[in-house]
């Protein structure tokens, strides 16, 4: 398969919404006004440390929703191990973690090989003595009509978003019940709930991923494991951004247009989140907030499923 005909592990599926960088472009002669909406007041942030002595494991978290979860998870006293491929990010959130006070460990490893995955959840386990909390983030689209999809494409995506997420947990789990218990969290998509021409292979994933969580649940309640899956909407991430070609343009115009094209295109609150937002949301579920809650999708899009269409 060519260069070109691979899956780019780089791209976030709310990405192709944006239409690309066309609907995106027309937002910078939109004018400089639209910048005052786009001027968000700053996230809360609860009080406390909810993961003090807990160890943490991130998968997918060198950029976006990942790494701003690692980074909150060790702002709130969690021991972070994360993953992700990209040695050189790795590294750096990581240095950033530490700069800041926190504690966290990078291990570079490819969710879709098993073998990574083993010795990633090892490490981490092995490095802090115990694994309590899990975020299993990772994952990747490949967007085309079914029918042009090569087997290699569509297995290359179910391998990463699916396939990843079990590797993920088949070794998280004997961790969590040697400690006594623990909580996971799955990173679905509200395409998951209702999705748009294109995106079957990522939407076929993400949908299988809200079962996968609901029997796992069911299969570890007795060993005090809680298992939910987070639904994020359409977020504004790097990834975002490179997918409509406008990583070369300042900050300040990026900003401008993707406010501008979200108001017309996400439905709701007519902006995207940011990964703050979702990683917000992300310690939620894993936190001891709400203990009752197992086998749940949490939908946090902003409106984007609640509108008729």
């Amino acid at each position: 398969m060519s260069e070109a005909a691979k899956p780019s592990r780089r791209r976030l599926l709310g990405a192709a919404a944006v239409s690309a960088g066309a609907g995106l472009a027309v937002g910078l002669a939109g004018g400089v006004a639209l910048a005052q909406s786009a001027n968000l007041p700053p996230l809360p942030r609860i009080e406390g440390r909810r993961f003090d002595n807990k160890v943490v494991i991130v998968t997918g978290a060198t950029s976006g929703i990942g790494r701003a979860a690692a980074i909150a998870f060790a702002r709130e006293g969690g021991k972070v191990g994360f993953c992700g491929r990209r040695e050189h990010l790795g590294a750096a959130v990581e240095a950033e973690i530490r700069a800041a006070g926190g504690e966290a460990f990078y291990v570079a490893a490819d969710v879709r090989k098993e073998e990574d995955v083993r010795r990633f959840v090892d490490a981490v386990a092995g490095r802090y003595g115990r694994l309590d909390v899990a975020f299993n983030n990772a994952g990747i689209t490949l967007e085309k009509p079914l029918h042009a999809y090569s087997a290699e494409e569509w297995d290359d995506v179910l391998s990463t978003n699916l396939r990843g997420v079990f590797l993920s947990m088949k070794y998280e789990v004997p961790h969590m019940i040697a400690a006594g218990g623990g909580t996971i969290v799955v990173t679905s998509s509200s395409n998951a709930l209702a999705t748009s021409a294109g995106r079957a292979a990522y939407t076929a994933s993400k949908r299988a991923l809200v079962g996968l969580v609901q029997a796992a649940a069911l299969d570890y309640a007795e060993h005090n494991i809680r298992v939910n899956t987070l639904i994020p909407g359409t977020t504004d991430t790097e990834l975002v951004r490179r997918a409509a070609g406008m990583e070369g343009i300042p900050d300040a115009a990026w900003k401008i247009a993707a406010a501008q094209w979200a108001k017309s295109n996400v439905p709701g609150l007519g902006r995207m989140a940011t990964a703050g937002e979702i990683a917000d949301f992300a310690l939620v579920l894993a936190s001891s907030d709400h203990p009752y809650m197992t086998g749940a999708a949490l939908v946090i899009d902003g409106g984007k499923t609640a509108h008729a269409g």
